[in-house]
């Protein structure tokens, strides 16, 4: 091969978004890929199964894309799933107040003006359009800072809109999170109006959505799949990986051949020497109960002053996320389905005997996005020619989020596709 050539062939360690993305990407480009997952289905974090417990397919968690997710929906275009999103037309946020009983929802305007903080019936009740404005330091921040560092974290906006919003977002408490992170987020959405503001779920399942139709489209453009084969080792010669080990000795690679690593950081810690990671990880606890909701609810409510954050309706269940969660991850679990079940009682009502429910704990299920481990974030690019990384936890410039996913996904497929090998 004559030095300065392009790669033929690339090779994708890991089938989760961070994974698919760089596969859609690279066949969508005509390069031949070869994805690898040491799981026995793809997906990583967004995974669908079927519980038997509740004779239902549910999601490993309740995962929330906003309307102005660019490279989300560009990726379900690209795959033929741009339909498996539901939400309402408009950014509207319903909230409920378990202890006072009070509701209300936020209507943001489709528009990039925010006249909805001057309406009432818009913004959240009792509040001024002042109150707004105090906000206005979220839309920038320097590394290191704190949101609390930009603006104060309290009052009625913050406590019934920004916070539980953020927190979302974050999986870190909103006050404590990057103010970095937290600015992109809020430029690339609610900087840009309602109409990128769009609260989104995937539609029958995550699965459905994001990765079925993925593996379908992938396998028509000729992409190879591996299941259930774990990559164990990677050998390094001067500046190239030339080998990768699945547990049978290592298997050299071709010369014309690049390695996307899309797996999660602390296995890219112990696969790649010296690489500098995100170490401090949140927890997200999600519950779900074979109840069909009661007709008319809303999809999506937030939840104040109770065990629950957020409430899903689908149409054969009901769905509770937690994010931050690390001081519920060991609570009893029948316990944690009682609490939850009160919140959803208190605002859908329901029979009070506590219907068949599942518990899903993830204790790391994103990195704190905090500005010392969005630090501790390493480029796609490292310094092995023929090696890049994807995964949310990467630099993407976002927090940890499918969007965050998918854009790693697209640079590191850019990257092996361009990289001058020889």
């Amino acid at each position: 091969m004559k030095r300065g050539s392009v790669p033929k062939r690339v090779r994708i360690i890991g089938a989760g978004m961070a994974g698919l993305s760089a596969a859609v990407e690279l066949a969508r480009e005509g390069v031949r890929a070869t994805l690898v997952d040491g799981a026995a289905q793809a997906g990583g974090r967004c995974r669908s199964y079927h519980d038997p417990q509740l004779g239902r397919t549910i999601d490993n968690g309740n995962h929330l894309v906003l309307s102005g997710n660019t490279a989300v929906h560009r990726y379900l275009d690209t795959i033929g799933a741009s339909d498996r999103l539901t939400g309402p037309r408009h950014a509207d946020f319903a909230f409920a107040d378990i202890t006072t009983g009070s509701r209300w929802s936020v209507r943001i305007n489709d528009g990039p003006v925010p006249w909805w903080i001057c309406r009432d019936g818009r913004r959240v009740p009792g509040t001024t359009v002042r109150d707004y404005l105090r906000l206005a330091g979220l839309a920038g921040g320097k590394p290191g800072q704190v949101v609390a560092d930009r603006v104060d974290p309290s009052g009625p906006v913050w406590d019934k809109l920004i916070d539980p919003v953020l927190l979302a977002a974050l999986n870190t408490a909103s006050a404590t999170g990057s103010a970095v992170l937290t600015s992109r987020v809020i430029r690339e959405t609610l900087g840009r109006g309602g109409r990128a503001m769009r609260p989104e779920i995937a539609e029958p399942s995550l699965a459905a959505a994001f990765v079925d139709p993925a593996l379908a489209w992938l396998a028509a453009k000729g992409t190879d799949l591996s299941l259930g084969t774990r990559l164990r080792a990677l050998r390094f010669e001067g500046d190239r990986v030339v080998a990768l080990d699945y547990g049978r000795g290592a298997e050299a690679i071709a010369p014309d051949e690049t390695i996307v690593l899309a797996v999660p950081p602390w296995a890219a810690a112990d696969l790649v020497p010296e690489l500098t990671v995100p170490n401090d990880f949140r927890a997200i606890v999600n519950a779900h109960f074979a109840i069909a909701p009661p007709a008319g609810v809303q999809t999506m409510v937030g939840i104040l002053g109770g065990t629950a954050e957020w409430i899903f309706a689908f149409s054969d269940r009901i769905s509770i996320t937690v994010s931050a969660a690390d001081h519920l991850v060991d609570r009893d679990r029948t316990e944690l389905a009682h609490a939850f079940w009160s919140d959803i009682r208190a605002v859908h009502g329901g029979p009070v005997e506590l219907p068949t429910w599942q518990i899903v704990k993830e204790k790391r299920a994103t990195f704190a996005a905090t500005p010392e481990q969005d630090a501790r974030r390493p480029a796609a690019k490292t310094r092995w020619r023929n090696l890049f990384l994807a995964g949310d936890w990467t630099q993407t410039g976002l927090p940890a989020t499918i969007e965050g996913a998918i854009r790693s996904g697209e640079t590191a497929a850019r990257l092996a596709r361009t990289a001058t090998l020889g």
